[in-house]
């Protein structure tokens, strides 16, 4: 559990650290990007990611998870050279996408399922998700700052060597375990579950609504708040540090009172409420740090509850089908969510953006409220 959730980290910090600044970079190439294009920069990971974690996940099923992962983490790896060498818009696009072909987050989330027993799996999820949930905190705060020593570039060349680095770990670290005869069917099982595509809309939502609001904060930040970006981690740190603080708590009082479902859609209408906030008010300093505070404390809830429920809710024997099209939903939400900030920002500037990114949770809102949910208490963590 420990070697997975490192392996998972390794490869996401370069990735999100890239998120507050990769617009910035994006406009700073002798030919300068276009809106579209800095929303494509974003997004065209998530699209790669999309159209492969779904058949990744499945061939995982039947070859097994760490030749799924390893050749994974060599693509991404390759991915990460070629935008770190990319002196035009094109090729930093390229790279993106080259990126995205390593799709390996469904296998090794169905890796650790393998791995774990029954009555301990959503807590080696959290787990999973909790490193996931620091490598994000540090990658965002620490990426204008790192930016500024070794530039976006130099991220980007990091996070291939993060990615490689992980290599070993996975080869040597982590049992490999039986997975039994092949059953077909899965992904057809998966697509006909209605619990299971109701989280997986939500988290092609959720992941939509973050590629938006990180088109239009870093350009917030510099144009209308004249924070230059070395200065961003003042913002991101201590908004993240705070936010995750009681997330754990909260999911562990949700649980044990039966409340995950109430809390749940509590969450989705809090995205709401502050993206309407940094709408109306992202030219005003406290406006933007109480929306983003409270826009991330429900973000992390999300993140952190939706792999829980989807581990629950899916079939032990398609456990990469599920957790690949809960993957590829993730990802493609962030496609999606780039473009359509990129051209919320050509048309409306940040404003339209921040509107933009509290449509996508209020259309959430619709069908969130009637998920089953767990309705019992639960004492396996």
């Amino acid at each position: 559990m420990a070697v997975l959730a490192l392996v998972y980290a390794l490869r996401m910090v370069g990735m999100f650290m890239v998120l507050p600044v990769l617009a910035l970079h994006a406009r700073d190439f002798s030919v300068p990007a276009t809106a579209l294009q800095i929303g494509l920069a974003i997004g065209i990971y998530g699209l790669a990611q999309a159209a492969l974690q779904m058949p990744l996940g499945w061939l995982s099923d039947r070859i097994g998870r760490r030749p799924v992962v390893v050749i994974g983490l060599l693509v991404f790896a390759f991915g990460s050279f070629i935008a770190g060498s990319a002196d035009t818009v094109e090729g930093l696009l390229f790279g993106r996408l080259v990126q995205g072909l390593g799709a390996v987050s469904a296998a090794v989330s169905a890796w650790l399922a393998d791995a774990t027993r029954a009555e301990v799996r959503t807590t080696a999820m959290a787990i999973l998700g909790a490193g996931m949930g620091v490598a994000f905190i540090l990658a965002l705060a620490l990426g204008p700052v790192v930016a500024g020593f070794i530039g976006v570039d130099g991220i980007f060349w990091m996070t291939g060597l993060a990615a490689l680095l992980a290599l070993p770990l996975v080869i040597m670290a982590v049992p490999v375990v039986p997975l039994g005869a092949p059953a077909k069917g899965g992904l057809a099982k998966v697509w006909r579950d209605p619990e299971l595509m109701r989280f997986n809309g939500g988290i092609f939502l959720l992941h939509g609504t973050m590629a938006m609001l990180f088109i239009a904060l870093p350009l917030v930040l510099v144009d209308q708040l004249e924070l230059a970006q070395a200065q961003h981690w003042q913002v991101y740190l201590p908004v993240l540090m705070l936010s995750i603080i009681p997330v754990f708590p909260l999911i562990r009082w949700a649980e044990r009172e039966g409340r995950i479902r109430t809390v749940f859609v509590a969450a989705v209408a809090t995205l709401v409420a502050t993206l309407s906030v940094l709408a109306l008010g992202h030219d005003v300093f406290w406006a933007v740090i109480g929306g983003l505070l409270l826009f991330f404390i429900a973000f992390n809830f999300l993140e952190g509850a939706l792999p829980s429920l989807i581990s629950r809710q899916a079939p032990v024997a398609f456990k990469g089908a599920a957790l690949g099209v809960y993957a590829s939903s993730q990802f493609l939400g962030g496609f999606v969510g780039g473009v359509l900030g990129g051209f919320a920002l050509g048309w409306g500037g940040a404003a339209a953006v921040f509107a933009g990114a509290a449509a996508l949770p209020l259309l959430w809102l619709g069908f969130a409220r009637g998920m089953r949910g767990p309705d019992k208490p639960s004492r396996s963590t």
